[in-house]
């Protein structure tokens, strides 16, 4: 940045307007009481960005009948106005592919109509994965070099020592949450390597991931207003990591950043954007897919047996935990211009929602694919990192996480016990886990 943060920007409202992962899921629920099968409510008025179906893990259904019945799914809000869902793998991964014409400048997430001026007093946050080329493509370059495949290499000594000290502590016969304990200790530990963040203070990473997704009311924070506050600490604090990278930097995210030609000289609100995106994106898709690892070989037990007879099913099935998971659910394309997918007529500016977690669940490329298939032959075909320009710059990060945790997992567990009902997020984009007790049974 060129200059330090002008901390005045905290009385500035509507941060969430603008914030690509607050405004996830932002649409009003219409459930009242239980939720109905998908098959009990009419087809049109099926909205898929509700977060009670994905807290209480009944999106699934849903899909699985828009799938069969309108796999181009059209809704229109006051909020958000137009958009379609995508729930079948083909049409994704066509429309992600083509950033020609499906754009990303407009949002990742769920948002507003772009032909409606943005709230007075909106804050213009910017995020690289939100942006077309030619930005987003130099921004993009000036920090992968953080999480290649030479840097993860020279990092897995590392990463393999920190996981087993932290399996190593794990009370083994007492009941704890696996999510606090293993998958968020982890994968904060692995973000403060990457940001070169004060180890001491690496939970700080964690909420702040949380903070930028949650919706109010969740658990995690009570309001906008307490998220716009939250933020604002994280850009202060990492501006100050800004200037001491700018004197010595260490070849973390910040050093690139704070000295790349593309990104030296980047406004405040672009910062925190990109600073979101990196903190968001490393931490969930690990997290939340080393939970559901444990959670989905309790649900398939002849896969966990396919496991300990074989350890080299690890890296397959890692991938297949990925696309079981898919911890980021979906994610947004906007028409450049007026076409059609399935004989349902886009509009130019028109939202299109990529659900890839139905996509994920195709039967046409993924046979029984609400099954989790340790030895899946197709696994590494999923979705959940995209395609194209915009294919996930860390998947080599969390495939390397997950393939190290399960190796020493396997060292020293006969089986991890999924004790009591997990529990989910409240959130229709980040597919995740609040809490998974479990009991450990080490190896005799």
């Amino acid at each position: 940045m060129s200059e330090a943060v002008d901390l005045d920007l905290e009385a500035d409202d509507s941060l969430e307007k603008t914030n690509e992962f607050a405004r996830a899921g932002s649409e009003q629920d219409s459930f009242k009481g239980e939720i109905p099968s998908a098959y009990d409510m009419d087809l049109d008025s099926i909205n898929p960005v509700w977060n009670r179906l994905f807290q209480e893990n009944k999106s699934l259904e849903y899909f699985r009948r828009l799938r069969a019945e309108d796999p181009v799914h059209f809704n229109e809000t006051e909020t958000a106005g137009r958009f379609w869902s995508l729930t079948r793998y083909d049409d994704i991964k066509a429309v992600d592919m083509d950033h020609h014409n499906f754009s990303s400048a407009h949002g990742i997430t769920l948002g507003f109509p772009i032909d409606r001026p943005l709230p007075e007093g909106a804050l213009d946050i910017s995020l690289f994965i939100a942006m077309d080329p030619p930005k987003h493509d130099v921004q993009r370059k000036t920090v992968a070099p953080v999480v290649s495949a030479r840097n993860m290499q020279a990092l897995e000594p590392l990463i393999r020592e920190r996981t087993g000290n932290v399996l190593d502590s794990l009370p083994v016969g007492e009941t704890f949450n696996w999510v606090d304990k293993v998958s968020i200790e982890l994968t904060t530990q692995m973000l403060a390597t990457l940001f070169d963040f004060p180890f001491e203070e690496r939970r700080k990473l964690t909420r702040w991931s949380d903070v930028a997704t949650a919706a109010p009311g969740s658990g995690i924070i009570d309001s906008e207003e307490q998220r716009r506050s939250e933020l604002f600490e994280m850009l202060a604090y990492f501006n100050n990591i800004w200037e001491q990278r700018k004197a010595e930097p260490t070849g973390d995210f910040i050093s690139m950043l704070a000295h790349g030609e593309d990104t030296k000289d980047m406004q405040p609100l672009e910062f925190m954007g990109n600073l979101i995106l990196l903190i968001v994106g490393g931490n969930d898709t690990t997290r939340n897919s080393m939970s559901a690892g444990v959670h989905a070989l309790n649900l398939f037990p002849r896969e966990y047996e396919k496991l300990r007879a074989d350890h080299s099913l690890i890296p397959n099935m890692v991938s297949e935990i990925i696309r079981w998971q898919t911890p980021l659910a979906y994610m947004r394309r906007t028409a450049n211009s007026d076409c059609e997918i399935r004989g349902k007529k886009i509009r130019a500016g028109d939202q299109l929602l990529m659900w890839y977690l139905s996509g994920n669940r195709d039967e046409d490329v993924f046979e029984k694919g609400e099954e989790l298939i340790i030895d899946r032959a197709n696994s590494r075909n999923h979705l959940s990192f995209g395609f194209g320009i915009h294919r996930c710059m860390g998947n080599r990060t969390a495939e390397l996480q997950l393939k190290i945790l399960w190796e020493e997992i396997m060292k020293r567990f006969e089986h991890i016990e999924v004790v009591g009902k997990e529990e989910r997020t409240f959130s229709s984009f980040v597919r995740g886990y609040t809490e998974l007790p479990v009991r450990l049974h080490k190896k005799v």
